[in-house]
């Protein structure tokens, strides 16, 4: 028997008080091979009955991490008291959708708690509660454009985020239309950007109205998010960043690519961030695998969107509207200024 202790970490007002919260529970994932980072909002713990911790699991946004036991309670129903305790926190909080990443060999386990997968690698697994959850996304991305580039045969995609739109990122996605029948554009939907995520859509939204084959889609929590980047069950940093990128370009080009007839991902080149460009080297080896061509184009005068947040905090209104298009810079001044 075990007794369940809760670690609230959005509550907690002692700084002392979460450090030995978090301390206690990341040294006993420490000995069971797992690398937690300090990204916890709710953690549960299970206790023996000499305090000390047998299992635990956290709770970041609408995912489930950090999910250990002790080799000597392996078989004893603590791996699903967790699972169970931390499923009841989300959805006492109205956070009904579940994701959970996971070592492969732990795939049945997971299974048989409730979770279904939705792509997996040889090292890792992404999986959610909903068996359905993938299908909604990819029947909810509607193929309604404007006209299609009658020129074209190819079904193109580019992931973005816009943080904000630039012309450089406007450059990127005339250049894929013309190359495309058709060109699915997903915004990234995770609201961790100095532009919030209803925000980034509509500027792209916006900038983009004159180009008539494009289709404008949020990515959802399906295309690289929290949900698709698991990292603390990988002790080797760099071997993490092609395992991330491995899980989410297998969701990619396994289930959503085939759905929508996508043969193509635009990519603009990245001189100044390594975690993008590592990225887009990953890109190249793993898409080809799902019939998907990587089709790179040449950055657009070295524009960036660091740039713009940069000139935002010194007010430098002037020298951000020539590198944005008319609607941010419309937005820009009238919420910066």
């Amino acid at each position: 028997m075990y007794k369940p202790s809760y670690v609230n970490n959005a509550s907690l007002s002692s700084k002392e008080g979460t450090h030995r919260a978090s301390k206690a529970t990341r040294e006993f994932l420490n000995s069971v091979g797992l690398f937690p980072e300090t990204d916890a909002d709710f953690t549960v713990n299970l206790l023996d009955y000499n305090e000390k911790i047998v299992a635990t699991g956290s709770l970041v946004g609408n995912v489930l991490k950090y999910i250990g036991v002790s080799p000597l309670e392996q078989g004893n129903n603590a791996c699903a008291k967790v699972v169970s305790e931390l499923v009841s926190h989300a959805y006492s909080n109205g956070i009904l959708k579940l994701f959970l990443f996971t070592k492969t060999e732990n795939e049945s386990l997971f299974n048989s708690l409730g979770f279904y997968t939705l792509a997996k690698t040889n090292f890792a697994c992404m999986m959610e509660n909903d068996r359905q959850g993938l299908d909604n996304f990819i029947n909810s991305l509607s193929v309604v454009p404007k006209e299609y580039n009658e020129s074209q045969t190819e079904i193109g995609s580019i992931v973005c985020n816009c943080n904000p739109v630039t012309n450089g990122h406007l450059y990127l996605l005339e250049t894929a239309a013309q190359a495309c029948r058709l060109l699915h554009v997903f915004v990234l939907s995770e609201d961790r950007s100095m532009f919030s995520t209803k925000v980034r859509f509509e500027l792209v939204e916006k900038s983009t109205a004159h180009i008539k084959n494009i289709c404008l889609h949020s990515s959802s929590d399906y295309i690289i998010s929290s949900a698709t980047f698991p990292t603390y069950f990988i002790k080797d940093s760099a071997n993490s960043k092609n395992i991330n990128a491995d899980l989410d370009l297998a969701l990619f080009g396994s289930k959503i690519a085939p759905e929508l007839g996508i043969t193509k991902r635009f990519v603009g080149t990245e001189p100044y961030c390594p975690v993008t460009n590592s990225y887009n080297e990953r890109m190249k080896i793993m898409l080809p695998k799902y019939g998907i061509e990587f089709v790179e184009i040449e950055r657009k005068g070295g524009i960036s969107a660091s740039k713009v947040r940069k000139f935002i905090s010194e007010k430098n209104f002037e020298a951000i509207k020539n590198i944005v298009p008319t609607p941010c810079y419309e937005y820009i001044v009238a919420n910066y200024s």
